[in-house]
């Protein structure tokens, strides 16, 4: 499908001096204010069980305007661009100013650094030339093992390209690519069937992803991992300790610590680490950052949403709590700077401080030492879905891909195991920390009050002591 023309809202559907006028008037007396302009243009295609199973295209396209003073939001939203929909937004916005008194924030800083390409990935590659990678991954995986009874491989492809104006007149733009590919496998022996899942993605285009050597790289893993699940023991119960594969595990960290971390959450105090800043919140040694500076990846912003440049910001140092992720909002009532975590899904939503890559940095262990000195235990390598409560940071993990340990020995893998405990505690009981750091390969989405943001995560391999063991074995 040929790529749309660049996205210009103030050339093709708004004079730019008038939206800032009305953008003014909106944000006279608040304390913070912008005009959220958006195009967005998605396209995925699923191969399921030898066809096409389902292709989809959707576009959108509108504005955000939004007024703030104080805790109190005024926003309005529209799908249709134009000078007479931006006043009436501003007269709905306006309702949370009130009688005004407030005084603008400063302006973000300005910055031209780029993170990604604006290249469009809709340009890469022919619907048909899609659909018959799609086929050809499918018959790859059949010829690799009789025992395969099923394959589902999808490609999506986004781009949403964004303008922020700002009532000191600011202006940013940029194009935000997205993609990634997916692979899960279903493998049947003696009755009993089992399944594996792998992909990745990022901010670049499609090319990638299509080449031979990363999809058959990606199958391959996909199937590794159900072929595993088929001789897998019923998991163990109980307290004891966990090693974490590096790289993807990071989600556990993500979900129950990360949500903690975030600025509104702890402004309003419902976090478990609300007021304890500068205190020892987990165990020497270990450091987290959100990096939302790092080339090409999903979690990656040159900007935030409110115009605020992204950065590595240092959440945790050392194992002492040194800083949150801010929106320009609660910073202000915080009485520090934001961070650039101020994001939102679309045009549509208010920004609120989000994650963007979160990361606990490696350590100085060789992770063969780690898995050795794990006496009694299991070794996580991939989580699928889980739950956790920000106010307590509990959290329960089932992992897809996970071994017994005896005595340092990785044994047998083990299904059904959910690792289960909270993240200020699960900090503090790291007792190793590896030094192979590595990032999830491009697949993470994040909910939050009904919001879903691109992320990433990452991990070198860490030993956790104590935390406790859902499984089925007797």
């Amino acid at each position: 499908m040929p790529s749309s023309p660049r996205f210009r809202p103030f050339d093709d559907n708004l004079d730019a001096d008038r939206a800032l006028a009305i953008l003014r008037s909106a944000t006279e007396g608040a304390d913070d204010g912008e005009l959220f302009l958006e195009r967005r243009r998605g396209e995925a295609l699923v191969f399921d069980d030898e066809r096409l199973r389902n292709a989809s295209y959707d576009a959108a396209e509108g504005f955000g305007l939004r007024a703030v003073r104080g805790e109190a939001t005024g926003y309005a939203h529209a799908t249709e661009i134009s000078e007479a929909s931006l006043r009436r937004a501003a007269e709905t916005a306006r309702i949370a100013v009130g009688s005004g008194g407030g005084r603008l924030a400063p302006a973000p800083r300005p910055s031209n650094r780029r993170l990604y390409s604006d290249h469009d990935p809709f340009d890469d590659a022919e619907f048909a030339v899609k659909v018959d990678l799609l086929r050809e991954i499918d018959d790859f995986l059949r010829g690799l093992d009789a025992r395969v009874v099923q394959v589902t491989a999808s490609l999506a492809a986004a781009m949403q390209e964004v303008e922020i104006l700002r009532p000191e007149g600011g202006r940013l733009a940029e194009a935000r690519p997205m993609v990634r590919l997916s692979v899960s496998v279903i493998v049947e022996e003696n009755g009993r069937r089992e399944s594996g899942s792998a992909g990745g993605g990022g901010r670049h285009g499609l090319a990638p992803l299509m080449a031979r050597e990363h999809w058959q790289g990606v199958a391959r893993e996909a199937l590794r991992i159900a072929a595993v699940n088929l001789r897998a023991e019923p998991a163990p119960a109980g307290v004891m300790d966990v090693v974490l594969g590096p790289g993807w595990p990071g989600i556990l960290l993500h979900e129950a610590v990360g949500h903690g971390l975030e600025g509104d959450f702890n402004r309003k105090r419902t976090s478990a680490f609300a007021g304890l800043i500068g205190s020892r919140v987990a165990a020497p040694g270990v450091t987290v950052v959100d990096d939302g500076t790092l080339p090409d990846r999903r979690g990656s912003i040159s900007f935030d949403d409110e115009g605020t440049p992204s950065g590595r910001n240092v959440l945790i140092e050392d194992g002492i709590l040194v800083g949150f992720m801010q929106d320009r909002q609660n910073a202000r009532l915080m009485g520090v700077p934001a961070t650039g975590n101020g994001r939102r899904e679309s045009y549509a939503h208010a920004p609120m401080p989000r994650m963007t890559n979160t990361i606990m940095l490696g350590g100085g262990a060789d992770p063969k030492d780690v898995l050795a000195g794990l006496r009694n235990g299991i070794y996580a390598v991939g989580f699928g879905g889980g739950q956790v409560d920000i106010t307590n940071g509990k959290f329960v993990f089932s992992c897809t891909e996970a071994y017994r340990v005896k005595d340092g020995r990785v044994g047998a893998p083990v299904k059904g195991a959910t690792l289960i405990g909270d993240g200020a505690t699960a900090l503090k009981q790291i007792r190793a920390i590896g030094n192979d750091m590595a990032l999830d390969p491009g697949m993470g989405n994040c909910g939050k009050n009904g919001q879903w943001v691109p992320v990433g995560v990452g991990q070198p391999t860490l030993l956790i002591g104590g935390l406790t063991v859902g499984g089925s074995a007797a």
